[in-house]
């Protein structure tokens, strides 16, 4: 078997109940994918966007439904050996890449104040658009189960706020497309122990502002990190924590939040008191 082959295997055998299961069981419980859809399968060259490239060309072959893919790769500045490694592994994995070219990385680097957060905006606002011009309806991003646990945590405690990140959006920008996350179930340990299996290299930090950051699968230290720092140490203690705040994002029980927004609305506990 070639080198892709084998990979695709690991995914639906050897890490069918880790990675496989709950890929499918997020696809299905959120609706993600729907027939004639045509999906941008969005890569930075990371793990988690690979797997996803990966698991996404699996269903396309065997699922239910039929919908087509575009595996789109925006170069926001990245210096020549992280564009290499990510032109590497699509060769060797099969993912066929369409790359586009943009100067985010020009226009951040003279930012004082938040440059991340103005990054991240600015990359998801070129992808939705690339993709449209393309003809798709939605883009897939790899953010995985600790991603959106981490996200609410932060939340939390950094923006007093109880919110998460949502396995799918429709956009507010770009009419008719939506966004979605297939790997929204899937652990990433589970992914780091998949690309340990199948002896793979993707790059870990493409941002050129902070190429420090190169340190192995944990990162640097940042907010993100604490939490995850976070959430081991409780999980050591108490297992299953990880999951519990994972599933109360599902199991909100509005009868004791003193107050809420809906539609931007606010909403008081007040409200429906005496009634």
């Amino acid at each position: 078997m070639e080198k892709h082959q084998l990979v695709e295997r690991s995914i639906i055998k050897k890490y069918r109940k880790e990675i496989w299961n709950r890929f499918i069981k997020g696809v299905i419980r959120y609706d993600l994918i729907s027939e004639g859809d045509k999906i941008a399968v969005c890569i930075s060259g990371g793990k988690d966007s690979m797997l996803m490239a990966k698991a996404m060309q699996i269903l396309q072959k065997h699922g239910k439904y039929d919908f087509e893919l575009v595996f789109l790769v925006m170069d926001p500045g990245y210096n020549s050996i992280n564009r290499q490694v990510i032109e590497n592994n699509a060769k060797i994995l099969e993912v066929p890449l369409t790359i586009f070219e943009s100067q985010i990385y020009d226009i951040v680097a003279d930012m004082n104040q938040s440059p991340c957060y103005l990054c991240a905006k600015m990359r998801r606002g070129h992808l939705y658009a690339k993709a449209k011009e393309l003809g798709c309806n939605k883009i897939a991003l790899g953010h995985h189960f600790d991603d959106v646990i981490e996200t609410t945590l932060m939340s939390m405690l950094y923006s007093a706020e109880i919110k998460t990140m949502m396995p799918k959006l429709k956009s507010s920008n770009f009419e008719g497309m939506e966004l979605i996350r297939p790997l929204y179930m899937v652990r990433e340990d589970d992914i780091i122990a998949w690309r340990r299996y199948n002896e793979l290299e993707f790059i870990r930090c493409a941002c050129r502002l902070t190429e420090k950051c190169v340190l192995g699968d944990d990162g640097i230290g940042s907010k993100r990190q604490e939490m995850k720092a976070l959430i081991k140490k409780l999980n050591k203690n108490h297992p299953g924590i990880d999951m519990n705040i994972f599933t109360s994002m599902h199991n909100v029980n509005l009868d004791t939040v003193i107050e809420y927004r809906k539609h931007g609305e606010k909403h008081s506990f007040l409200e429906e008191y005496d009634i």
